[in-house]
């Protein structure tokens, strides 16, 4: 993805933004991203299990992230689902950050600005 695809893909919402976070260290199943994401957002941004897997839907569909199957618990034979970020959705992820990075030295420059 070219830089000029990369930008047209920003603003990302702040759900996809904390998600595809959540996702930076390494994979993790459903439950952990929405309870990671509750807390890098101080509780501000609590996703539905309903929304987060219809945004995990659409980030597998625009290759942001991909599905890890594991062999799932032994006990009840049921496979647990763990999503990854991908190369992509990392270079997104740091593109958004930047993003941002920005618009707060922007801020911060006309805030520190004498009133005229």
């Amino acid at each position: 993805m070219s830089t000029t695809a990369t930008q047209d893909s920003l603003p990302l919402t702040e759900a996809t933004f904390y998600i595809l976070l959540s996702l930076a260290p390494g994979p993790k199943h459903g439950y952990a991203i929405m309870k990671d994401v509750a807390a890098l957002s101080g509780g501000r941004t609590t996703l539905s299990t309903g929304t987060l897997y219809g945004a995990l839907a659409r980030l597998l569909e625009r290759g942001w992230v991909v599905r890890l199957d594991d062999d799932g618990d032994e006990e009840s034979g049921r496979g647990r689902k763990a999503y990854e970020l991908t190369a992509l959705g990392r270079r997104l992820l740091t593109a958004e950050a930047a993003r941002m990075e920005a618009l707060v030295t922007t801020a911060n420059l006309r805030l520190a600005e004498e009133p005229k």
